[in-house]
């Protein structure tokens, strides 16, 4: 890759733009998480998924039940072993999610200029004058003047099925607003934002520990999205419940949608496994001219913390369209060129009819900027930010790194229990494929592999380049050198190595941490 390498700073030559470029790995190395759904719930289409390069499957809890979304994980376990090919599976809580519940669905048009009353008695039909909510205390968190939107864009990325409210005054528990553009809501839910207003709601809601302790304790779920993250504690919070229900290995990203995220993200930040940024939200609290300056920096603090960052609300257009929109293609880009690990698809793989094709698409465009990502400028970066002494462990990943480039790896290798040592290696954001040998824990009780040895490989997939190289049971302690066989067997057979290639190794000795220059060709 190195050798045609080109950093974006560098002169583009128009014809190099016009000449087809053989992007070198695909799926690319930045991760695509896909929201499942009524068109990706087949075995026959998740496979699709899998091959087009699905690594992260999300169970939205927002919208259908457990029973639904069981048969869509049992139809994903199938396709795994179809395919051979490991997913990681994300449990997204509902938390405090304001909606508007429409039973009949029948469209409610909306015209500029009326105004429409938000009440929180249930017991009113929804129409063109009437909003039922399910939270009683809105008026007291809301004034005159204040912004609420509402509607179906955060389920569809359609804007002309959501509507701009402003508040003009509270009566009572009601609050009375005014339309500010013409939109017919339609379906049977329209979810409501009231930009940059305190909301006194739990994070984690008796609902999400319901489907935790029940669904998520059931499937011993990877990763857990917990929306609407809010304050550090929110994730202490949730951490604690998990431990209480022996789910201590699952992972926890907080999904930052709202203006008190932002405000508390670095102690968030600290606190989470993964971030989130949930643009959607976060599009509606902020001002559209300030959501680019949160994404860079929020990904360059999660880059130099060496946790995954992961955004949401790509290509929309895609929910209906076989294309995305050029400027939804050049986000996507600009997503991998600012650092992030990967690419959340809502609607786009939850209902749409190219669910396949969203994820081929943005996996195309992740490995395309791949090839101008400026990897030095971000190493740089990243270890300016590491405090000194440095740890060991994280001088010889990022040496590992280092190596890798300068040598012209394909591959770099490390073997871990943890995953922490993959961890690692991403920080310092490789140009190509790291291949995680992820050992069992040597514990008496052979079936806790099941949880502690492919539940962390699949925790690795939410890692930006980071392949997990699967083993079973009777791997755990394997030699150095089966290890090795066992890297390179699995590489070549997904197409990231050849025998003519040369791969790094990072692995510990002892208690020590070395790095070792491999040509495959000599290996055994």
């Amino acid at each position: 890759m190195q050798s045609g390498h080109m950093l974006i700073e560098e002169p583009v030559r128009l014809a190099s733009v016009l000449t087809p470029t053989k992007t070198k790995f695909f799926p690319s190395l930045t991760k695509i998480v896909a929201t499942l759904g009524a068109k990706s719930r087949s075995v026959e289409t998740l496979e699709q998924c899998l091959k087009a390069g699905m690594s992260v499957a999300r169970f939205d809890f927002s919208s259908m039940d457990a029973a639904y979304h069981q048969e869509t994980l049992n139809n994903l376990r199938k396709a795994v072993d179809n395919v051979k090919q490991l997913c990681a599976v994300m449990l997204d809580t509902v938390g405090p999610e304001l909606q508007v519940k429409n039973p009949t669905g029948e469209p409610i048009v909306l015209d500029a200029g009326n105004r429409v009353t938000i009440t929180p008695d249930l017991s009113k039909a929804t129409s063109a004058e009437i909003f039922p909510l399910n939270f009683d205390c809105l008026a007291k968190a809301v004034k005159a003047g204040d912004t609420i939107f509402m509607g179906q864009y955060l389920f569809t990325g359609s804007e002309t099925t959501s509507v701009w409210l402003e508040v003009l005054e509270t009566s009572g528990q009601d609050v009375v607003c005014e339309i500010k553009n013409t939109a017919t809501l339609a379906g049977p839910i329209f979810t409501l934002h009231a930009a940059q207003v305190r909301i006194d709601l739990p994070t984690l809601s008796e609902t999400d520990k319901q489907i935790i302790s029940t669904w998520g304790m059931d499937n011993k779920v990877d990763i857990i999205s917990l929306s609407f993250t809010r304050h550090a504690e929110d994730i202490r919070e949730l951490r604690a419940f998990l431990k209480s229900h022996k789910l201590d290995d699952t992972q926890i990203f907080a999904k930052v949608e709202d203006f008190e995220g932002l405000e508390h993200f670095d102690e968030i930040l600290q606190e989470a496994d993964g971030i989130i940024l949930s643009r959607g939200d976060l599009g509606i609290d902020l001002p559209p001219e300030d959501v680019f300056l949160f994404q860079k920096s929020a990904m360059r603090r999660c880059n130099c913390a060496g946790k995954p960052a992961i955004i949401t609300r790509v290509v929309d257009s895609m929910v209906n369209n076989l294309r995305p929109t050029r400027a939804e293609a050049t986000d996507v880009a600009n997503a991998v060129l600012d650092g992030t690990d990967g690419i959340l698809l809502g609607a786009e793989t939850l209902r749409g009819p190219y669910a396949v094709d969203a994820i081929k698409t943005v996996s195309r465009i992740c490995g395309e900027a791949e090839t101008v990502y400026n990897q030095p400028q971000d190493f740089k970066r990243i270890l300016r930010s590491v405090a000194e002494p440095m740890e060991n462990l994280e001088s010889v990943a990022s040496t590992a790194v280092r190596a890798a480039i300068k040598v012209k790896a394909a591959a770099i290798i490390t073997y871990t229990t943890s995953g922490r040592s993959a961890r690692l290696i991403a920080k310092y954001r490789p140009t190509m494929p790291v291949l995680a040998v992820v050992f069992p824990r040597n514990e008496s009780d052979s079936s806790s592999w099941t949880i502690n040895g492919i539940g962390k490989a699949r925790q690795c997939l939410s890692l930006r380049a980071v392949y997990p190289v699967p083993t079973n049971p009777n791997d755990v302690g394997a030699t150095s050198e089966a290890a090795l066989k066992l890297a390179l067997d699995y590489g070549k057979s997904i197409n990231i190595l050849k025998d003519c290639d040369r791969v790094v190794l990072f692995q510990k000795i002892g208690d020590s941490s070395v790095v070792e220059i491999v040509d495959i060709g000599d290996v055994v």
